[in-house]
């Protein structure tokens, strides 16, 4: 079974993030964005190597516009 970045939403962001105890790197992504395609395999697999000293995840600035708009992420 292959590994995936956490799914950060305007719901959970907060708690997975925010009040994190360990450091977070969060990949604003969108479907329609070729670079952002590109980047999911490697971001995936940096969460894998990483899980235990970082929380890595993506958030999709389409589903989760009211993070991405309160960061300036467009």
């Amino acid at each position: 079974m292959k590994f995936m970045a956490q799914q950060f939403t305007d719901q959970n962001f907060e708690a997975e993030v925010l009040k994190s105890d360990k450091p977070v790197l969060v990949d604003f992504w969108a479907a329609w964005c070729g670079p952002c395609q590109i980047m999911g395999p490697v971001i995936d697999e940096l969460a894998e190597e990483m899980k235990d000293k970082y929380k890595i995840g993506k958030l999709n600035v389409d589903e989760s516009r009211e993070t991405a708009g309160k960061f300036g992420v467009m």
